[in-house]
């Protein structure tokens, strides 16, 4: 059985080298760019401010979450490009765990630790019987920790591939709502795959939480960057 957490929040070279810059555990890791990851491309509202956005739509009687300008991307594209990235990601994180196989035995690996609490803070907005449902009562190991940073409008679709085509379960406190809104910048959002004997073809999804901005309680808000797109 393989299970890997994976982490999602913004995508800027800089927003990356710095969590990695303040990470306790991996200093030493080296960043992996990807062109997949890259946010929907806006076509002629490419730079614009959002008030643009929303009136290019309005113009064309449309909502502007879902709207296409000229020239830019369609949701269905950029899922099809969340999918392609995320299959790849299961794919290399199966074939890693074999190698380390193939060169260290099938040793048996600990429990959780109070190192993985302090990696992953937003646990306690997901209930422990959420986290361990399907288990066996028994504790989960992380078998990979991911962190994939990218852009806002980028993981919605992602979030909405998760959900809709792989039926990943959610905090019940989960309100409708936030499935459809934009992370804020800097937002985490937190997700444990599993995948049985590498099974690529239905990964088992459980989403811990969702766009959390708890670590922004102690920023001004001339900190925060305006959306543009």
């Amino acid at each position: 059985m393989k299970k890997c957490p994976l982490l999602h929040c913004h995508f800027v070279a800089q927003t990356a080298a710095t969590i990695l810059g303040k990470n306790k555990f991996c200093k030493d890791l080296e960043i992996k760019y990807d062109a997949r990851l890259r946010e929907r491309k806006y076509g002629v509202a490419e730079g614009r401010p959002l008030t643009d956005l929303k009136a290019m739509a309005k113009t064309a009687g449309e909502q502007c979450p879902s709207f296409t300008p000229s020239g830019g991307e369609t949701l269905d594209e950029v899922r099809e490009r969340a999918r392609d990235f995320f299959e790849f990601l299961c794919q290399l994180a199966v074939e890693l765990e074999q190698k380390e196989q193939d060169m260290h035995g099938a040793a048996s690996r600990s429990s959780g630790t109070a190192e993985e609490e302090l990696v992953f803070p937003w646990t306690n907005h997901c209930s422990e019987a959420e986290l361990s449902s399907g288990s066996g009562g028994t504790s989960k190991i992380l078998d990979a920790n991911i962190l994939v940073v990218s852009h806002g409008a980028y993981m919605r679709n992602w979030i909405g591939y998760f959900v809709s085509d792989l039926n990943c379960t959610l905090p019940t406190n989960l309100k409708k709502s936030q499935l459809s809104s934009v992370s804020p910048n800097t937002g985490v959002s937190h997700f444990i795959i599993k995948l049985e004997n590498g099974n690529l073809l239905k990964p088992e999804i459980t989403c811990v939480c969702l766009n959390q901005d708890s670590h922004l309680v102690d920023v001004g808000a001339e900190c925060v960057a305006p959306k543009v797109f």
